[in-house]
């Protein structure tokens, strides 16, 4: 059997051609970009713990676990130049930086949301399934 077939018979009949017209590559390279944006680790939790409200720099740091300055500092501008989030500079002494979500970063929140419940109610499965994997593929070793 040669690799095609192969290959289609683990697909079950399934093509990878796009099966609706909108399904363009300029779509999915767009669809990309976004995701690789807001669903990175650091950056759904910036913004579950924005969606608690504004929040000064230090806040954030402190509620994120393990952040370093710069990742959030990195974070929270990729997330700006996105419009997710917004920085506000209060002309005091020192200068106060707070960070909200906008609107567009407040809908974030509820597929975020959701894909946590998710993981949570799904934890016991994956890790029962790296666990399955894991024994299998740790026998020539």
């Amino acid at each position: 059997m040669d690799f095609r077939k192969k290959a289609h018979s683990r697909n079950l009949g399934t093509s990878m051609k796009p099966t609706c017209p909108s399904h363009l590559p300029a779509d999915c390279r767009a669809v990309s970009q976004i995701l690789s944006r807001v669903g990175d680790k650091w950056s759904v939790l910036v913004v579950m713990a924005l969606s608690q409200g504004p929040q000064r720099f230090s806040e954030l740091r402190d509620q994120i676990g393990g952040i370093s300055q710069k990742m959030l500092t990195t974070t929270l501008r990729g997330l700006e130049r996105d419009g997710l989030v917004t920085r506000t500079i209060f002309p005091t002494v020192p200068p106060r930086v707070d960070y909200e979500l906008t609107d567009l970063g407040r809908d974030l929140t509820v597929p975020v949301i959701a894909l946590g419940q998710w993981a949570r109610r799904n934890q016991d499965h994956i890790e029962a399934a790296r666990a399955a994997f894991d024994a299998r593929h740790s026998g020539g070793r």
